[in-house]
């Protein structure tokens, strides 16, 4: 029996059948992604988590979107936030990103990596580049929900070495990676 769906085409019905989630998985698997930390306080204390689902989808104004599964502990936490702060984690900040990934732990318990900004969103404060914004709007997607931030301020530093997340490990890219063009 194939499961159906929370999401729904426009004009259609629930959508069902498709590939296997193991299918599926070892489609993306093969497919690299950034990594982001997503921070937030919806009033019960600050919330983490780590990223791969973080693309911007309009510039005029400027948006972004990610998505949280139902499996995190910060799912609950994050959808219920007016806003966030989304890390675009470098590869100096590894530690970061594994913090972030961690379950089970208390994401914020070491107080000398973090700090609230002025607006009371908690942050990693050594992270070289980081967005914060206000969640517009979410859409229920199957076992996870996408959230779509407008971008309000940011912190940009360039020269950092992007970190990428593929085939189940951790990636830098650097003059090692890049493909000369034709």
């Amino acid at each position: 029996m194939t499961e159906q769906l929370h999401v729904e085409q426009i004009g259609h019905g629930p959508l069902t059948g498709g590939l296997s989630p193991d299918e599926f998985k070892l489609a993306f698997r093969n497919h690299p992604a950034g990594v982001a930390v997503i921070t937030a306080d919806a009033g019960e204390g600050p919330v983490a988590l780590t990223a791969t689902s973080v693309f911007s989808v309009s510039a005029e104004p400027p948006i972004l979107v990610f998505s949280i599964s139902d499996q995190s502990s910060s799912t609950p936490t994050i959808a219920r936030s007016a806003t966030v702060v989304v890390h675009l984690i470098d590869a100096e900040h590894l530690d970061i990103a594994k913090l972030g990934a961690t379950s089970g732990i208390d994401r914020f318990a070491d107080t000398s990596i973090w700090a609230r900004l002025p607006t009371g969103e908690p942050y990693f404060t050594g992270v070289k580049q980081w967005i914060r914004g206000e969640v517009i709007d979410q859409l229920r997607a199957g076992t996870s929900t996408v959230i779509a931030v407008h971008a309000l301020e940011a912190k940009l530093t360039g020269d950092a070495v992007p970190l990428v997340y593929h085939s189940r490990t951790w990636h830098q890219l650097g003059d090692h990676s890049v493909i000369p063009a034709p």
